[in-house]
């Protein structure tokens, strides 16, 4: 089984949409998908396995700072690797398009979450308290990416 990252299409947006509510409790739209799909500055791809959606990354890059805005993965496909799949696109298209950093934030109490994110590489540089629902904190995290052909850390 490949597994294959592509672009995000409106096409792709009734089983993106079944996975943003599986794993949110506040999820996206589909007209925020609709957004990001149109914006110049978004980089929304899907995961596809035998023809199936299993996950999602929406990344924005503006100039030298990149973040993801939204990452999920099918619940039943939770520790098959996908997620760090899409974290490796996220980094290596990041570094494509000039990026020094990658930001992102996440659910304070999404720990298998942090720990990917610190398997890649992210620190944490802050809080945002009570940002999501029910009063959950939101972790920022960072992680500085390393140019091609300079000594950039």
């Amino acid at each position: 089984m490949t597994l294959l990252i592509r672009k995000m299409t409106e096409d792709d947006l009734d089983s993106v949409l079944a996975i943003e509510q599986a794993c949110f409790v506040r999820s996206w739209t589909r007209n925020n998908f609709i957004d990001e799909i149109t914006s110049v500055f978004c980089l929304p791809v899907v995961s596809e396995q035998n023809g199936v959606v299993t996950g999602y990354l929406c990344l924005a890059v503006v100039l030298d700072e990149a973040e993801i805005l939204n990452i999920a993965v099918n619940p039943d496909l939770h520790s098959c690797g996908i997620g760090s799949m899409l974290m490796q696109w996220a980094c290596s298209e990041s570094v494509k398009r000039g990026a020094t950093v990658l930001r992102l934030e996440v659910r304070a109490n999404s720990i298998p979450a942090i720990a990917l994110y610190e398997k890649f590489g992210f620190v944490r540089t802050g809080v945002r308290k009570g940002y999501y629902e029910f009063g959950t904190d939101a972790i920022l995290m960072d992680k500085k990416l390393i140019q091609e052909g300079t000594d950039a850390v």
